[in-house]
């Protein structure tokens, strides 16, 4: 079924494809499987074809991307944890910039980039201190963009000036540099929601939906727009519950 070795065309459309989404280094090709890495997001993918009209394969060995991955896996023997298949090619680049911004931004690869940023930076003093928390605090809202598709999930709102990175435990409170980068303690939300949730006048429950506080005026409230509740995984629930303990305003 997987055509071994690659042809010329299937060998040019996988370098092609996986260029274009971030995936860069060529790691070789084996049983017709061909392997690609990327120097900014861990883990390695896979992709094969049938032959040069297709079907095409993709193959991941990234349990994070994988879990969150909205896709059914194949039976198809291969590399990695899982294979996915595709009956056109432009349904496979439908695919693959979603699994790059999941394997950028979920927690090894925020983590990794802030402690090579940071290495070599002293922390004696308070400004030296402030210093590193702004690099972690900027990593940590670029690999939020990446996360939520540079938008606000519950507006819609795709301005970047309009967009906050709001910690669900706030930094101050997180009790390793893991948890403060970790995608999973942060929403992407526009200025006035991400306002409101930072000072408790409105948390999520584990539907996602918005529960507000007895604090919040009428007026605070009815400004409050929202499309359609978060999507959220069982790691941004555990936060979550957290958040509605301790920040929460629920008087």
């Amino acid at each position: 079924m997987i055509q071994s070795p690659q042809s010329f065309i299937v060998r040019e459309e996988c370098e092609k494809a996986t260029w274009q989404n971030g995936f860069r280094r060529k790691l070789g090709e084996a049983d017709g499987w061909a392997a690609f890495g990327s120097t900014t997001a861990p883990g390695t993918i896979y992709l094969a074809a049938a032959g040069s009209q297709g079907p095409w394969f993709m193959a991941l060995d990234h349990a994070g991307v994988i879990e969150e991955l909205d896709l059914q896996a194949t039976q198809l023997p291969g590399p990695g944890i899982a294979r996915y298949a595709f009956d056109t090619l432009g349904q496979l680049y439908g695919v693959l910039p979603r699994v790059y911004q999941l394997a950028a931004s979920l927690p090894d690869a925020p983590l990794q980039e802030f402690e090579a940023k940071i290495k070599d930076l002293p922390t004696t003093t308070e400004a030296e201190r402030l210093v590193v928390q702004r690099i972690g605090q900027n990593i940590f809202r670029d690999r939020l963009i990446d996360y939520w598709q540079s938008r606000c999930p519950l507006t819609g709102i795709t301005d970047k000036a309009l967009l906050r990175a709001s910690h669900i435990v706030p930094w101050k409170d997180c009790t390793s540099n893991a948890e403060r980068l970790d995608v999973h303690n942060g929403l992407l939300l526009s200025a006035l929601w991400d306002a409101a949730f930072d000072r408790g006048l409105v948390t999520f429950d584990d539907e996602g939906s918005p529960q507000f506080s007895p604090a919040l005026s009428e007026t605070g409230r009815a400004a409050l727009h929202w499309l359609a509740p978060l999507q959220l995984t069982e790691k941004h629930r555990q936060k979550l519950a957290w958040h509605r303990q301790t920040l929460f305003i629920n008087m």
